[in-house]
């Protein structure tokens, strides 16, 4: 990420421009710096007559060159925590930069810490923490790929967080024999050796791996080495739950083939959603993790996110709302975004609660069917993992101290870990129960309308399944009122980025979206959540040509290398098009929307992002229980517009005894999918501060 300098130019002679003289940091944005460092840029002078001062301070030494000899680069360090003044010189000419730094502990523009705040340094190997921001020494080690093909299981597989192929190396020793040899994308050989630093940042444990061998310098923002090509790979962890810990992280070891091609690999714990479901601190983290690679080892030519799930989402929001941290994005099992997520895997519990208390008795196919998924079983898993403990304010991780916990009679002032909660510094406080605004809503929606519409419930079920649904309470506990969301929550979740609109920057990358298709297990990562997205990048840029899915790929399929290689198309593009069309036509020709059978047969699928096409008469996308009470595909609508309630939007006759009881249902009305939803915003901008 290169963001420019505003400049100065003071040269009085004519062609001004043509003698500019350019500061810009390689490292972030100018007002982001943080730990006290930045990389920094001068272009359009020569090392012999350039003066840079830093706070009044001679820092021109700092200043090397690279392969143009008009550019020169600087690690400056000692930077003061907050405004800092860098100027450049070269005889009349100037540029001046104002670099504003924060704590390498943040926060940056991710508001407030979260207290109190669990370290977990030493559970991860790290030792105790120097500081209550959970802070250790960086260290790194060294460990090598094994050609030992001993079983896994016989080295503790599942025990360690490093895979059984790696094993710890001792440079100051003679080399063991059995170090596997690698191939990098640029076709450097050499022993698979990798370098593994370990550290925290922004309270976050990070790691960053990439191949070398420890008797060659590293590499720096001045000069490369065969074992980096030159790109890092940024890997997202799945799960969502509230934080007030430090959380652990997989091994970037895991990525054998990224390490092997020479990739670099980063990895942080604050980049899990399983440890803290906020895409804000995960941005945060990943652009200070990303700060903190480029001033040590150099700018990526490309950095790519990868992950899956809960990885999937921050990539999306990412990608949306902060330009310039990922280049192109690989969300694997993918699901739009937490904030949508949300109501209808609560529905879960709302619909089985009701359907269990029902007169009527319920089969299988019923409840599936006002579930929309492809099996009621779907429910069944949404329930044993995230409805609705997602909501609700105990359930915090087991190393919170429990006598910290919120709890309704004994700590009513106790620390609340519900989603909403957790996102407190975006949608603000109520100011009467100084509560998380909250943007669950159920009003207005008919569940199961499509199965009474389709003749697969009856008109009893329908209406009594609609009379007894509720709702949740503040504590996420169901009750016979249906839920009503804050509305200043919502527009705020729609304004700020936290719902994936397609907007923002996430039509101008690429995107490769992965998955293995397990919709009839009732496994919760199910297949339309990949067409939702291509839904709100429709809406949003009248395409979704850059985006490719692959369902069932095969496990050899290297789709790192892919986008790495359309990431270079698009680099040599020049032909100024809208980035959507340039962004299509740069894709490799070997990547295109597919997916593969049990046997391995790969189909094309042009219908892939509209589910239709082979790939969805093999792998068929189901709904949800908001799909299936009528609302749109994309999914995106957190709170409806209603209408008067028709009895000829009905595809089974009512009677009047019938529509009444509908009518004190939804007394203001029915849900008007047609409309967007209450709330319902553009986008206001990138990169915003809380």
């Amino acid at each position: 990420m290169r963001i420019a300098a505003t400049i100065l130019c003071l040269a009085v002679a004519t062609g001004c421009a043509e003698q500019r003289l350019d500061l810009s940091v390689l490292s972030g944005p100018p007002d982001m710096v943080t730990g006290g460092d930045a990389l920094v840029e001068v272009s359009g002078a020569g090392a012999s007559s350039l003066q840079v001062e830093l706070n009044g301070r001679d820092v021109t030494s700092s200043f090397r060159g690279v392969l143009d000899p008009s550019r020169l680069v600087g690690r400056l360090s000692e930077l003061k925590v907050g405004k800092n003044t860098l100027t450049a010189k070269v005889g009349e000419r100037s540029a001046s930069l104002e670099l504003i730094n924060h704590p390498s502990t943040g926060p940056v523009f991710s508001g407030p810490h979260q207290a109190p705040f669990v370290c977990q340094t030493e559970l991860a190997g790290l030792g105790p923490p120097s500081d209550a921001n959970c802070s250790v020494q960086t260290r790194s080690t060294y460990y090598y790929r094994s050609t030992d093909t001993v079983e896994p299981q016989r080295r503790g597989a599942g025990r360690s967080r490093i895979p059984p192929v790696f094993k710890p190396l001792d440079p100051s020793v003679p080399r063991p024999s059995d170090i596997a040899r690698t191939t990098t994308t640029q076709g450097h050989e050499q022993d698979f050796i990798v370098r593994v630093e370990s550290g925290t940042i922004n309270r976050a444990i990070y790691e960053i791996a990439f191949l070398h061998d420890p008797a060659d310098a590293l590499p720096d923002p001045w000069s490369a080495t065969p074992g980096w090509n030159g790109r890092l790979v940024y890997r997202f962890g799945g799960g969502c739950r509230a934080g007030y810990r430090q959380g652990l992280i997989g091994s970037p070891l895991q990525d054998v083939p990224s390490l092997a091609n020479g990739y670099a690999v980063a990895v942080s714990s604050l980049n899990v959603f399983g440890n803290n479901c906020n895409d804000v601190i995960s941005a945060e983290t990943a652009m200070m993790v990303k700060e903190h690679f480029t001033e040590s080892f150099g700018a990526p030519v490309h950095t790519i996110g990868a992950g899956g799930s809960g990885g999937a989402m921050q990539q999306h929001l990412i990608a949306q709302n902060y330009p310039g941290l990922l280049d192109g994005i690989i969300p694997g099992a993918s699901y739009p975004d937490t904030a949508t997520l949300a109501p209808p895997i609560t529905d879960c519990s709302l619909l089985a609660r009701a359907i269990d208390n029902s007169s009527h008795d319920w089969s299988d196919a019923q409840k599936k069917a006002v579930s929309g998924f492809a099996t009621w079983a779907t429910c069944e898993s949404w329930m044993r993992s995230f409805s609705p403990s997602l909501i609700q304010p105990g359930s915090c991780h087991e190393v919170v101290p429990r006598e910290l916990i919120y709890h309704p009679d004994l700590r009513p002032d106790g620390i609340r870990c519900g989603f909403h909660d957790n996102l407190v510094n975006l949608v603000g406080r109520d100011s009467a129960s100084g509560l998380a605004q909250r943007a669950l809503d159920n009003v207005g929606v008919q569940y199961g309308l499509k199965a009474f519409n389709d003749g697969l419930i009856d008109a009893e079920r329908f209406i009594e399944l609609n009379e007894t649904v509720g709702g949740f309470d503040a504590d996420g506990n169901i009750v016979p009122d249906r839920s009503t969301a804050d509305t200043d929550a919502v527009r705020l979740l729609y304004q700020t980025g936290r719902v994936n609109s397609g907007g923002g920057s996430l039509g101008a990358i690429p995107i490769i979206d992965t998955r293995r298709y397990s919709d009839p297990s009732g496994n919760i990562h199910d297949r339309v959540r990949t067409f939702m997205t291509g839904a709100r990048l429709q809406r949003a840029h009248g395409s979704s040509g850059n985006r490719v899915v692959l369902t069932n790929p095969p496990p050899g399929l290297d789709v790192v290398r892919l986008m790495d290689q359309w990431l270079d198309e698009m680099a040599a593009d020049e032909s100024g098009d809208e980035p959507v069309a340039a962004i299509s036509r740069s894709r490799p020709e070997e990547l295109s929307d597919a997916c593969w059978s049990a046997e391995g047969e790969r189909l094309a699928d042009n219908g892939a992002q509209e589910e239709s096409g082979p790939c969805s008469e093999l792998y068929p996308p189901s709904d949800d229980p908001r799909i299936a009470a009528g609302a749109p595909l994309g999914g995106d609508i957190l709170k409806c517009q209603l209408k008067p309630l028709d009895p000829a939007d009905y595809g089974q006759s009512l009677n009047s005894e019938q529509l009444n009881r509908l009518r004190a249902v939804f007394p203001d009305g029915v849900c008007d999918f047609s409309k967007l939803g209450i709330g319902q915003v553009p986008l206001e901008r990138t990169w915003i501060r809380y």
